[in-house]
């Protein structure tokens, strides 16, 4: 005869459920606190990249010597109002983007490159709207005021050069005004005056010749604009370092931290 189950705590069962298994609440109940447990930060970081701050990486010279190729900047979403997603709307910010500002902001379309049409850009705000602008042997005049280059060239590396991608100008060029006419063909170093519309912004980067900017593409919708770029968390040399994995070990210390201006 089979022997008769034991007594005791050892021999009671625990309770089965129709399908067999122990505590079926368990195992989904565990599952949906490790679920909650991600959620949570997760959607806490979606919305300090969406609304508060996002990092951007500086891939090109266009910016010297202000932003230099390897900066990693955090960029202030808040301060012009943030984009709200998969749509065309901004939020409200609590300032505007002013003459001088850096700022990033989705490009008006290149038709140049099709394979990237709108990218996302930094540059700096030189004219708003209502500012008249124009280039006169290379040097920029903001209102009729020469601007400070941000980063000079020697004379013998200046060029000037004409391209069909200057042409948006000539609608907006001012064949009257008391800065004299805009030229028949703009140039890169010789174009304007023209008004900047309300609601845009005339960029440019500080690199004057290695940038490709509002003299090619046009004037920038404020609506375009995604933020202002505050400080340098990270940086390393990634244009010309000699030493293996230089994200280690060609680190710019110096400038962790940089506030830009």
């Amino acid at each position: 005869m089979p022997a008769a189950p034991k007594k005791g705590r050892a021999a009671k069962a625990r309770p089965l459920s129709q399908s067999g298994s122990t505590q079926p609440g368990w195992r989904s109940g565990a599952l949906w606190r490790n679920v909650r447990a991600l959620a949570l930060p997760l959607a806490l970081f979606l919305l300090i990249r969406t609304f508060l701050l996002e990092a951007y990486r500086i891939p090109s010279g266009s910016m010297i010597p202000s932003l230099l190729v390897g900066d990693w900047l955090f960029v202030n979403k808040l301060r012009y109002g943030p984009h709200v997603p998969f749509t065309d709307k901004l939020l409200p910010g609590y300032a505007e983007p002013r003459r001088g500002d850096v700022v990033v902001f989705v490009s008006p379309p290149q038709v140049d490159q099709p394979h990237d049409l709108t990218p996302t850009l930094v540059k700096r705000a030189v004219a708003v709207g209502g500012d008249t602008i124009y280039m006169r042997r290379g040097v920029l005049y903001v209102n009729g005021i020469a601007q400070r280059q941000g980063y000079g060239v020697p004379a013998t590396d200046a060029f000037d050069s004409v391209s069909e991608l200057f042409d948006w100008q000539k609608p907006l060029g001012l064949s009257v005004s008391r800065f004299g006419a805009a030229p028949a063909q703009p140039s890169h170093d010789e174009w304007g005056p023209l008004v900047v519309p309300p609601g845009h912004l005339f960029m440019m980067g500080d690199n004057r010749y290695n940038s490709k900017d509002s003299r090619y593409w046009g004037v920038v919708p404020r609506d375009n604009v995604r933020g202002r770029p505050m400080f340098v968390y990270y940086s390393y040399n990634a244009d010309d370092s000699d030493r293996p994995l230089p994200f280690i070990t060609d680190i710019r210390w110096g400038r962790l931290g940089h506030w830009i201006r």
